[in-house]
């Protein structure tokens, strides 16, 4: 994962200092484009550990079109914990619970979670309901009949329910290419955080390209990640630092059930990681 170091240090070398929505304050760069070779290994950082489970989750989560944190909560997964716990903050019934009490409540109260774990409208509902089209089967169905399609593209950003979603989806569009028997992803990121947000989604659009080229009989290509706004936030900066000084080790291996071609069947059981080895975790606060 040489590419995404020298993403990091590209953002320290070039960056200015910005103020962002959530007063952390950020060393920013605009545009930035990393390549992964899928064939070479499943790029999944080796400089940090990173929680694959909590990766492979929220994917299966997106891919179902849920909104809602239950799910995730259920299966010990924490990345979209604070978004409705700050709404819910905003709500007549907050009584000063904390986030760990919130979410405690979200898993044992369905009722409690289907009012206070919603997210609006984002990701995983605008792949499969863009205003009624269910993009991912239309991109399915299109690679199928057409693999020179410049036309396999799916859009996370919907102007009109923006203000609807906890967040307005930073990964935004991703499109596919074949050839030579083999499938392509490239995402555009308005807006990354390099060291929390940006090894999951490397990790996430890997996996996604992978189980998308097994549903499509393809052998995997590359995967190319274009960003926008490049940013390290401040509180982040003795971690990445850190980050930078250790040797990256060799890439993982991904393991998919090969009776699954059908991309909506897939479990987690059908999806395994192996022989990761990675460098001690290292945590840092996720700005809201």
């Amino acid at each position: 994962m040489k590419q995404y170091l020298a993403f990091l240090n590209h953002i320290l070398e070039n960056g200015i200092e910005k103020q962002d929505r959530t007063n952390t304050g950020t060393i920013s760069t605009f545009g930035y484009q990393m390549r992964f070779d899928l064939s070479a290994g499943f790029p999944l950082l080796t400089t940090k550990k990173v929680h694959f489970k909590s990766v492979l989750h929220e994917l299966l989560w997106f891919i179902r079109g849920e909104t809602n944190i239950r799910p995730l909560v259920l299966e010990n997964v924490r990345i979209w914990n604070e978004w409705p716990y700050e709404r819910f903050k905003q709500s007549p019934e907050y009584n000063g619970e904390t986030l760990e009490a919130f979410v405690d409540t979200i898993r044992e109260d369905e009722a409690f979670a289907r009012q206070h774990g919603g997210l609006g409208p984002l990701y995983g509902h605008q792949w499969r309901n863009f205003e009624g089209v269910d993009q991912l089967k239309r991109v399915l169905n299109e690679a199928r009949k057409n693999p020179d399609s410049r036309r396999l593209l799916i859009s996370s950003w919907n102007p009109y329910r923006i203000e609807a979603m906890a967040l307005p989806p930073c990964h935004v569009l991703f499109q596919f290419y074949i050839a030579d028997g083999k499938l392509s992803c490239q995402l555009y990121q308005r807006s990354a955080d390099a060291f929390l947000g940006v090894p999951f989604n490397i990790a996430s659009y890997a996996l996604l390209t992978h189980m998308m080229a097994q549903a499509l009989d393809l052998d995997v290509g590359v995967f190319v990640h274009s960003i926008g706004d490049a940013h390290i936030y401040k509180n982040h900066l003795t971690q990445v630092k850190t980050q930078l000084g250790r040797t990256p080790r060799a890439l993982p291996t991904l393991w998919l059930n090969p009776d699954v071609t059908d991309l909506f069947a897939f479990t987690a059981n059908d999806i395994e990681l192996r022989d990761y080895d990675p460098h001690p975790a290292l945590k840092g606060k996720v700005s809201v």
